[in-house]
């Protein structure tokens, strides 16, 4: 995972601590963790970010462990994490700055 993604979960967790107990912030990350390391073993499983095929772009691929997305793109044998966000956040725009800035 990138060190953006890593704070991503993080802050996920956190959030979900705060509002809806530790017990079930444990739980989602487990989920989102479990997400990532099947990632290793099937890396081209994950579908193309609508958003992004708008834009033409295919590098990027996203799995889901809802409502959290987790933006990824493959390199060889290496999946690199970028994103992991909230389904229902404005995820063009987050996805335009956080990859496409660069």
């Amino acid at each position: 995972m990138t060190a953006d993604a890593v704070r991503d979960l993080e802050e996920i967790v956190e959030w979900i601590a705060r509002h809806d107990g530790p017990g079930r912030a444990q739980h989602v990350l487990g989920r989102i963790e479990a997400a990532v390391e099947a990632l290793e073993r099937f890396p081209m499983r994950g579908r193309y970010p609508a958003e992004l095929v708008a834009l033409g772009i295919r590098e990027y691929r996203e799995t889901l462990f809802k409502p959290y997305r987790i933006v990824y793109y493959v390199e060889g044998s290496r999946v690199f994490v970028l994103l992991i966000a909230d389904g229902r956040r404005d995820l063009r725009s987050l996805l335009e700055r956080r990859l496409l800035a660069g």
